[in-house]
């Protein structure tokens, strides 16, 4: 083969290597982003990455793009390793066209999702774009539409992080939204279905592209957004953290490592965690802390529904998807955000052979005019729905009360939990002891000499005949009634006893959770 040859090919290599080009690669870092090929080098190990269809442009010949044909067509994909795991990807370079989806870049896409499906490896999407290729019309939505239809394909087969790194707007969120986990960069990040320009036309309401779609918004406000990171690096870092609790697909198990926390260690101050007053909160996370292997908590969704927390942990070495209430925020009452919240992830670990550990403290549901006319009825059926429909090992542990349904819905035997504990202080009962007291002996209350002296014998008398733990213990509803400071050994063997555990259902196309 001629030198000559040769020579081309490192041209046109270094060419398609330099995206837009100089001017435009500043004017990203200018922005505080890196480019394409640094945000892969950033993630990937190195010298993993290997790269498809670098010499692919698009096939337009309208308004203007029958001039330029940048090689790439303004993605970059591939696969590499994470961590010395296969994962396969692909990252807009918002350098090149302004990173637009067309039909080559579409198909470029959809290359490489076909690629990790049918070899059973996550897909990782690096999000920064202007959106749809205007120039390319309708071939430009159809290319959206078999991203999507791919991302439902491989929905619960194999993980699907996208990474929001720079705008991502109108029918492009749809495939982020999804898949199984979107990160977004704070302050280059921005998802919206239509921008500000046009809420302004529409309903003159004057908002910024940050504040209608930026990604403190959609951490706390919409839940869109799993996790954000302070700049590129970090949320590429916050990547490689998440996918070292996560299989590579839904017929392996999630990577274990060797455990350094003994399995056996008992916590001593969880025995004085939880306050002897009912009306006063606790911090779950202490608990959640207290249990795992090291302390170490991936929390996801941190600032959505604070009032339910939900993330990734191990135990003796395996992962753990944790579930739990928080006492701190509206006492860990369940309400529509909390079971959308819940829901979602217990059904993302059912998918990927994650056992359950859910850790319940709950008055109920949040009681309200707006909740039920939001819907609590529908979206707390959610989470009962994906807790029942769950075969992986589910642990529970009651830490300090679970009344009326929400003790059912929090991973209940009646709803196969296969380990149930609570701690001897627990209260489990159809409503707590005032508000029984208070419907059961109205009439007594009205004509007692002196109601409130009257009214606290009773709840002392309920709380001992019914809110206790051992009234469930006694019906086989509770498997055992444990010392705080027990939780993690017990946890750890319930977990050894289940980790054969297999379960055969009806057959069915599948069933219709009430979305």
């Amino acid at each position: 083969m001629s030198r000559a040859v040769l020579e081309r090919l490192e041209q046109v290599v270094v060419q398609a290597q330099q995206g837009g080009g100089p001017e435009r690669i500043e004017r990203q870092h200018q922005r505080g982003k890196l480019t394409a090929r640094e945000r892969l080098e950033v993630l990937l190990d190195p010298g993993s990455f290997c790269e498809l269809d670098m010499f692919v442009t698009h096939r337009a010949a309208d308004f203007g793009l029958d001039r330029q044909h940048p090689l790439g067509d303004g993605v970059v994909t591939g696969w590499g390793r994470i961590d010395g795991r296969l994962v396969y990807l692909f990252a807009q370079d918002f350098t090149v066209l302004g990173g637009s989806v067309g039909q080559a870049h579409g198909q470029k896409i959809c290359k490489v999702l076909d690629l990790a499906l049918e070899n059973g490896a996550p897909l990782i999407g690096l999000n920064d774009s202007g959106g749809a290729r205007i120039q390319e019309g309708v071939d430009a939505l159809s290319a959206y539409g078999e991203i999507f239809y791919r991302n439902v394909l491989a929905s619960g087969v194999i993980p699907q992080i996208s990474v929001i790194m720079g705008p991502c707007a109108g029918g492009a969120v749809y495939s982020p939204a999804i898949t199984d986990f979107v990160l977004m960069v704070e302050g280059t990040a921005q998802m919206f279905i239509t921008g500000p320009d046009v809420v302004r036309a529409v309903t003159r309401e004057e908002i910024s592209a940050e504040e209608l779609g930026g990604a403190s918004l959609h951490h706390h406000t919409s839940g869109v957004a799993h996790f954000t990171a302070q700049d590129d690096r970090a949320a590429l870092a916050l990547v490689r953290q998440l996918l070292s609790y996560l299989p590579a697909n839904n017929a392996e198990d999630p990577p274990h490592v060797s455990p350094v926390d003994p399995p056996d260690r008992s916590e001593a101050s969880l025995d004085e965690l939880v306050p002897e007053d009912p009306a006063l909160g606790y911090d779950m996370r202490a608990v959640i802390r207290c249990v795992v292997d090291d302390g170490v908590f991936l929390e996801v969704q941190a600032g959505f529904a604070a009032n339910l927390i939900v993330g990734f942990a191990r135990l003796d070495g395996y992962v753990v998807g944790v579930v739990a209430q928080q006492p701190l925020v509206l006492a860990g009452v369940l309400d529509i955000d909390a079971a959308d919240k819940g829901a979602r992830f217990i059904r993302f670990c059912d998918s990927f052979n994650i056992p359950l550990v859910t850790l319940a403290d709950t008055p109920g549901f949040l009681p309200g005019v707006s909740q039920e006319h939001g819907g609590i009825i529908r979206h707390g059926a959610k989470m009962i729905y994906a807790y029942a429909e769950a075969t992986v090992p589910k642990l529970s542990v009651i830490t300090r009360k679970a009344y009326g349904g929400a003790y059912i819905v929090m991973s209940s035997k009646h709803l196969r939990g296969d380990v149930c504990l609570a701690w001897p202080g627990a209260e489990i009962a159809v409503m707590g002891p005032e508000g029984a007291v208070n419907v059961v002996f109205r009439r007594e209350l009205g004509s007692a000499g002196d109601p409130e002296a009257e009214r606290a014998r009773l709840v002392d008398e309920y709380r001992d005949t019914f809110a206790n733990p051992y009234v469930a213990a006694a019906r086989g509803y509770l498997d055992g009634v444990i010392r705080p400071r027990q939780t993690r050994p017990m946890l750890i063997r319930a977990l050894r006893m289940l980790r054969d555990k297999r379960v055969r259902r009806p057959p069915r196309k599948h069933g219709n959770i009430p979305l």
